[in-house]
């Protein structure tokens, strides 16, 4: 179903670096973009942050991460950046390091380890509590798992895991829900076009309609009650696919593409306005520095 809202792209401010398999979050209405794969193919402890309010990126140093990370994911809350998992060194190690960013002293924390080492997952905020989904775990493979991380005691318990097991999967919140779309379950010949979400009050998942186009590597962002899925990657291809969920009405619809195809971006959305930065043009080891900005109206 093609949509009929009033949207557009911009072009904003590219990105500093090339980069792609990176997080995004956003954090006092700035833009966080995290890590990644730097234009030499290496994982990178590059922090940039960007200002959409005059379209510009920071010249002001941000300390960058602890460690270089790949594929990993973030999440803000309380006025603190998280990030979760990923890869490292030489793409086959994972992670299962929390990190914890300040911005007003500008310093990173260590916060209890997440239980398993993982890389490709997905990590939100509901009401407090980090929900950290998916993803690759060194001992079982692409998991299914669900952790929620306490940041008052900083301790993780065990939750009802996902119906699906996937990585490079995608997720967002919206009423309190955590809604999470594709990925792939072994490779990128096995995409999926999976949409689940958790309900962290009764501790149960519901499958949901199931994405148009089965797609991992992508990213997403919540808009108005609906969520916006952008990009991904097959072995010949990228896509330009942005569609729709309407998490209301539980149906589909086709937006307006991406003006490039990429893989391993960030969907980030600032009020009403979502920014689709970096990622891969060609499937793989590819890198771009691009800012496209989706408006919503």
């Amino acid at each position: 179903m093609l949509s009929a809202t009033n949207t557009f792209w911009t072009t904003g401010s590219p990105l500093p670096s090339t980069r792609s398999e990176i997080a995004g979050a956003a954090l006092n209405d700035k833009i966080y973009i995290i890590g990644g794969f730097d234009e030499t193919g290496r994982s990178s402890s590059s922090v940039e942050v960007y200002d959409p309010s005059v379209d510009e990126w920071s010249t002001i140093a941000v300390s960058s991460l602890p460690q270089p990370l790949d594929h990993t994911a973030a999440a803000s809350y309380d006025g603190k950046l998280y990030v979760v998992g990923g890869g490292y060194l030489n793409r086959d190690d994972l992670s299962n390091m929390l990190f914890i960013y300040n911005p007003i002293n500008n310093e990173w924390t260590e916060g209890e380890d997440l239980p398993s080492p993982r890389g490709a997952l997905t990590a939100n905020f509901i009401n407090g509590t980090l929900y950290v989904v998916g993803g690759v775990d060194i001992a079982s493979g692409t998991t299914s798992s669900n952790w929620a991380h306490n940041p008052t005691n900083n301790t993780w318990i065990e939750k009802a895991p996902m119906p699906t097991a996937r990585e490079h999967l995608t997720s967002v919140v919206v009423d309190n829900k955590l809604y999470v779309i594709g990925g792939r379950t072994s490779g990128m010949i096995s995409n999926v076009d999976v949409n689940e979400v958790y309900n962290p009050v009764t501790d149960k998942w519901m499958v949901l309609e199931s994405m148009p186009s089965q797609r991992g590597g992508l990213a997403s962002a919540a808009v108005n009650g609906s969520i916006y899925v952008f990009g991904g990657e097959v072995p010949a291809s990228t896509f330009d696919n942005n569609e729709r969920y309407d998490t209301v009405s539980n149906e589909w619809s086709s937006e307006l593409p991406m003006p490039t195809a990429r893989h391993g971006l960030a969907a980030v959305a600032v009020k009403d306005t979502i920014y689709v930065i970096g990622g891969g043009p060609q499937p793989g080891g590819s890198g771009s520095n691009l800012n496209e900005i989706f408006h919503v109206r």
